[in-house]
């Protein structure tokens, strides 16, 4: 058996336990030292799982003056006097949010836990009054300014997104409990945020306007993640036995780890990063998988989407947008782009200096194909544990140079969509298309039209080129006689594989395929 003795941090975010047990840990130390000697309060939007529990943590056991944990990391070198600060430190991370009383209770059991340690005012009844009252003594009682830090403090707001009443109680709690923040700076040493999203609506960014939102700033864009140097430095081992496992050479291991794993990009010149979650897991159980994406169920993603009527085809392919288009996110906008974006599902691919606007696609093959997994029983009527099923068919199908086959499974694909749902408009139908053929790509080379002059769908399998053109309200012959007349085939005549032309009738009546013609 193939083992490491090393420990990997796989769900440990608290410092000082990674650094007293030993686990392998990637030195972000530079990053807490720069923050905390130039600007007090910050604001920063990373994805799930991305590090930043154990970034709050970090700056938790450096404010407490914890100088022990730090040895040997870049911090040592740059930080003299480790004073000790009194630290408030706020997880929302883990209650579940499903009724107001979620939201007051863990704010009340918090402010209790401080109010024991630092006393409570008798005339504070309201979480405002006593959070600010806290803050107040606590400066007093040590005689330092208040550190003050809050985990995922928008995971209330972002569980009650398709729940308009209670998303609107929980923005006015929060509003005053986070208002708190300005009223008490003269006490506040240091105040950290972090989150998904930003949300517009919220007083922490219109109120305190000196809050400096960091997520997008270049000195900070590798804060939470893991860079491919970080990777291969800390990392070496575990990746030499990954790839031993999987009959791989290291380079190839590292390749295909950043396949599957990396690519995000916080700023458009800075570097990117590879998904930490991942990239453990990955490691520790030596084989390549979607770690990331099984973690959670963006099920309000896929209701943003639906409720703005968003064309997927345009948000596979990649989106534009300008920069307030999508890093502040409003609960009553149609503009689904801010919260994908944020949570991770889209990142910085590019950036137009003249026009400033930023170019955002998905980041790896994970997120690609985890997506549009987790989005096809939204817009299909198969379940869950079929996709990998009728995707596999369709991919063995076409290897095999079996068209009928294949266009017969996927016209009784669609024989079982719903009235209800074939009732939609005509793109209802061109987005399932096209997310079966995206689907495919995972296992073959397989394109999908996104401009003008190209075929509708190209599969490359090992032996063949298949050339597809469907026709809404025309015919297969027309649809045959489009891809010759068009030349949609003429970048694939020098291949040497076997090029098939298929030309598809789509039936607007019967809602399904009707005909098609092979040559």
């Amino acid at each position: 058996m193939i083992e490491s003795s090393r420990k990997l941090p796989i769900g440990i975010q608290t410092f000082e336990d990674i650094r007293r047990d030993e686990y392998l840990y990637v030195d972000k130390t530079k990053f807490v030292w720069r923050a905390a000697s130039t600007g007090k309060p910050y604001f920063l939007s990373r994805p799930r799982r991305f590090g930043k529990s154990l970034l709050l943590s970090t700056f938790e056991a450096y404010f407490e003056g914890k100088r022990e944990l730090f040895k040997g990391l870049a911090i040592e070198g740059l930080e003299k006097e480790w004073i000790k600060y009194p630290v408030l430190h706020l997880d929302l991370n883990a209650e579940k949010y499903d009724e107001t009383e979620g939201l007051t209770s863990i704010l009340s059991n918090y402010l209790t836990q401080w109010e024991q340690i630092y006393g409570e005012g008798e005339d504070e009844k309201t979480l405002s009054s006593r959070f600010a009252g806290v803050i107040r003594r606590a400066s007093g009682k040590t005689g330092r300014k208040v550190v003050v830090l809050i985990d995922e403090y928008d995971k209330p707001l972002l569980q009650a997104l398709c729940n308009e009443n209670l998303l609107k109680e929980y923005r006015d709690t929060l509003k005053a409990f986070y208002g708190v923040l300005k009223s008490s700076d003269r006490y506040l040493r240091f105040v950290f945020l972090t989150g998904v999203t930003k949300f517009a609506q919220v007083s922490v960014f219109s109120d305190l306007n000196q809050l400096q939102d960091i997520s997008m700033w270049y000195d900070y864009a590798t804060v939470c993640g893991i860079t491919k140097e970080e990777l291969e430095v800390t990392f070496k081992q575990e990746l030499e036995l990954l790839g031993k496992v999987n009959d791989m050479t290291y380079e190839e291991t590292v390749d295909k780890m950043a396949c599957l794993y990396d690519g995000y990009h916080f700023h458009p010149s800075g570097e990117g990063v590879f998904n930490p979650f991942s990239v453990l897991n990955a490691l520790k159980a030596k084989e390549f998988s979607d770690y990331w994406f099984q973690t959670g169920t963006p099920t309000f993603l896929v209701e943003l989407l639906k409720d703005s009527d968003y064309d997927l085809r345009t948000l596979i392919d990649g989106v534009e947008a300008a920069s307030t288009a999508f890093t502040e996110y409003r609960a009553d906008s149609d503009n689904p782009i801010p919260l994908i974006y944020q949570s991770g599902y889209l990142t910085i691919k590019g950036y137009d200096k003249e026009f400033k606007m930023y170019r955002l696609g998905f980041p790896n093959d994970e997120v690609k194909y985890g997506f549009m997994n987790f989005i096809l029983p939204f817009y299909t009527p198969i379940r869950d544990g079929e996709k990998r099923f009728y995707i596999g068919k369709f991919v063995q199908e076409l290897r095999s140079g079996d068209v009928p086959d294949f266009l017969t499974r996927l016209k009784s694909f669609f024989a079982d969509f719903s009235y209800e749902l074939s009732e939609d408009k005509e793109r209802y139908y061109q987005v399932v298309f096209y997310l079966v053929f995206k689907l495919m790509g995972e296992f073959t080379e397989a394109e999908v039209r996104s401009a003008r002059g190209r075929a509708d769908a190209v599969v490359k399998t090992p032996k063949y080129i298949y050339v597809f053109e469907f026709k809404l309200n025309g015919t297969a012959e027309q649809a045959l006689q489009q891809i010759d007349d068009k030349g949609y085939l003429i970048p694939y005549l020098a291949d040497g594989r076997e090029i098939v032309k298929v030309g598809v009738e789509f039936c607007a009546e019967t809602r399904n395929i009707s005909r098609w013609l092979v040559e």
